[in-house]
């Protein structure tokens, strides 16, 4: 069976450089989301050993609605909730399934999203599938969506306004003023969904995110996923209990999935343990944060954010291939990102820091990238 036009699309995305590959783990790691080094830690693989010894299952089976409800989950949820200080909290198989869920689900007829211009991909495809009318926003743009909801009220706007942002953006490492974005919502009894994937385990009291003030009122949902910092997998919304209830009755992505795994769940209630207790390491990570900045501006004369997320924007997306792949060839597992995960015309690395790291081997990092530069200029 010939697939002539997948033949086709796929040589148009060589052509542009975007022709995208799998492949394996090399090098020092600068890419992944295992911002407090959890994922192959000795206290997850005890974690997961411990619940296998007292007959935790692999997998659920089944639906939660279904034989898929393990008392795993429900003991998870109950932790998140009480370690974020949410009313209440439901686990998904993966962030961006939970994403997908919030915005495909809960906005109606009547209502209208309001989401930051660059706002995860899992927005857009549960707005996809939205019976709310939704449109973009300028990024870290506060005033925006108050005027947009203003404009939306004085024509006949009725519904309910729901406002999407994430906390850290995972492209750019920056983030929006939440304070600012809170008194918006209030101002328009919008709901703010703040999606913290990036700070979850990394910023804020406790490692509970940078809405932690704002958790537990009735017009804040957030996201949380456990498969960055936390080094497991899934992710939660936490809410108040009518809208966990409303995601248990309506959201497909739910209803319609098999449970995630209760040994995973087991593993992650074990996870937020220690990133609440295990201070040291969100400490280590601030150092190298602070670290590879002022090395960034010292080797390649970039300024950088305050952030574990440091993007290199270079532009065109075949340069940013050529340096990753120099990189690459140096022993450092560095990623080009480019269009669409990115705009137009801002190919970029995307450096990730982790708490695996040291001051060394970032500082090896940035020479090698001033050396690279200066041979692609």
């Amino acid at each position: 069976m010939a697939y002539n036009a997948f033949e086709t699309q796929l040589g148009e995305l060589n052509e542009r450089g975007r022709f995208r590959q799998l492949r394996a783990r090399a090098g020092i790691d600068f890419t992944s989301n295992d911002y407090l080094g959890l994922a192959e830690s000795e206290e997850l693989r005890q974690a997961a050993t411990e619940a296998i010894g007292r007959g935790v299952p692999v997998g659920a089976g089944g639906s939660r609605l279904l034989r898929g409800n393990h008392p795993e989950h429900e003991a998870l949820e109950a932790e998140a909730a009480r370690h974020f200080g949410a009313e209440t909290a439901l686990y998904f198989g993966a962030g961006y399934t939970a994403n997908h869920a919030i915005f495909s689900t809960l906005p109606q007829r009547g209502d209208i999203v309001l989401y930051d211009a660059l706002v995860h991909a899992s927005v857009h495809e549960g707005l996809r599938h939205c019976r709310a009318a939704h449109e973009s926003v300028p990024h870290n743009n506060a005033d925006a969506f108050d005027s947009k909801l203003t404009q939306w009220r004085k024509a006949g706007g009725w519904g309910r306004p729901w406002i999407a942002v994430e906390s850290v953006y995972s492209m750019d490492g920056d983030s929006p003023d939440l304070a600012d974005l809170v008194a918006v919502a209030d101002r328009h009894e919008a709901t703010l969904v703040i999606d913290e994937a990036h700070a979850t385990g990394v910023l804020g009291p406790d490692g509970r995110g940078l809405a932690a003030a704002f958790e537990g009122r009735d017009n804040i949902i957030t996201l949380h996923t456990c498969g960055k910092a936390l080094g497991t997998s899934g992710g939660f919304v936490l809410a108040p209990g009518i809208v966990r209830d409303f995601l248990v009755n309506r959201a497909r992505p739910f209803i319609f999935a098999t449970a995630p795994s209760p040994l995973i769940a087991a593993v992650t209630r074990v996870a937020l343990s220690i990133a609440r207790d295990q201070v040291e390491r969100r400490e280590r990570l601030a150092q190298l944060v602070t670290h590879a900045a002022r090395e960034l501006k010292l080797r390649c004369g970039l300024e950088a954010l305050p952030s574990h997320i440091l993007p290199i924007i270079i532009g065109r997306d075949d340069r940013a291939v050529a340096l990753a792949s120099a990189l690459q060839a140096q022993g450092f597992d560095v990623r080009a990102i480019r269009p669409p995960t990115v705009p137009e015309g801002t190919a970029r690395l995307r450096i990730a820091l982790t708490a695996k790291l040291n001051e060394q081997v970032i500082s090896e990092l940035f020479d090698a990238t001033a050396e690279a530069l200066g041979r692609l200029s």
